[in-house]
């Protein structure tokens, strides 16, 4: 990976991170640790932040969740970005696009975030990502 490179991370791998039993949590915590590594700049979203406290704390606890969410105050060079309203309207018509199958309206505010704010690769394992061109780590 690129020195000093944004990454943006998906709910998908920040679960992965905080889950052990998750099926991922080997290969996220191998790339969590090469993005450290290449002091690598870590993004999030505020819908990403909210749906991975959503999950965890259902499918795990709400102290998980909460104890995952106080672990984002550790992490350097790191930036949680803001959804506006205009970015959702935007989201919308990745939403929409029938050759994105499946795809969630998080993942659509991702797209518009990532392009808007010029990070081309996501910490990621959902094939979305790959099939509107960002690069995936992970």
């Amino acid at each position: 990976m690129r020195s000093r490179s944004k990454v943006f991370v998906d709910t998908g791998a920040w679960i992965a991170l905080a889950l052990r039993r998750d099926p991922f949590h080997a290969r996220a915590l191998k790339a969590w640790e090469e993005m450290a590594e290449s002091h690598a700049r870590i993004v999030t979203s505020v819908p990403v932040v909210l749906e991975t406290v959503t999950f965890v704390a259902r499918h795990a606890a709400r102290d998980v969740a909460l104890k995952w969410k106080d672990s984002l105050d550790s992490i350097t060079d790191f930036r949680v970005l803001a959804c506006t309203e205009a970015d959702m309207r935007e989201a919308w018509q990745y939403y929409t696009r029938r050759d994105l199958h499946k795809l969630s309206a998080v993942d659509a505010t991702s797209f518009v975030l990532m392009s808007k704010h010029g990070i081309g690769r996501a910490f990621s394992f959902d094939h979305h990502f790959a099939s509107v061109g960002f690069s995936l780590v992970g």
